[in-house]
């Protein structure tokens, strides 16, 4: 099985996802998406796949988010999208991709659906 996690060793969230993945046997590509972002292309593609929104998608912590103004409801998915183009620590994580879907494991368990 083919399996991709986004992921920010940084994050706790991110590093259980991780933890969880290899305890069922499964070494999967580990993109460390600060440094590597995906495409425009791909992150709308998993966005579609796991089902949310790209709000849900944003990661609304933190300063840059408020400093953005990224709150504000009218903003259209493509100017959030610019946001996180320009800002891939406003992407939400960790985004897993496997050959069973995709998921935002926020909780971790939300990965079991995919593996």
């Amino acid at each position: 099985m083919s399996v991709t996690i986004y992921h920010n060793p940084v994050c706790g969230t991110s590093r259980k996802t991780l933890e969880a993945i290899r305890a069922a046997g499964v070494e999967p590509e580990v993109i460390e998406y600060l440094k590597q972002p995906p495409s425009r292309a791909q992150l709308r593609e998993m966005i579609a796949k796991a089902g949310i929104s790209v709000r849900q998608a944003m990661r609304n912590k933190g300063d840059l988010y408020v400093e953005l103004g990224l709150a504000d409801a009218s903003l259209s998915d493509e100017a959030l999208l610019d946001a996180m183009m320009a800002h891939p620590a406003l992407i939400e994580r960790p985004f897993v991709v496997t050959d069973k879907g995709v998921r935002l494991c926020r909780p971790v368990e939300l990965v079991r659906d995919i593996l």
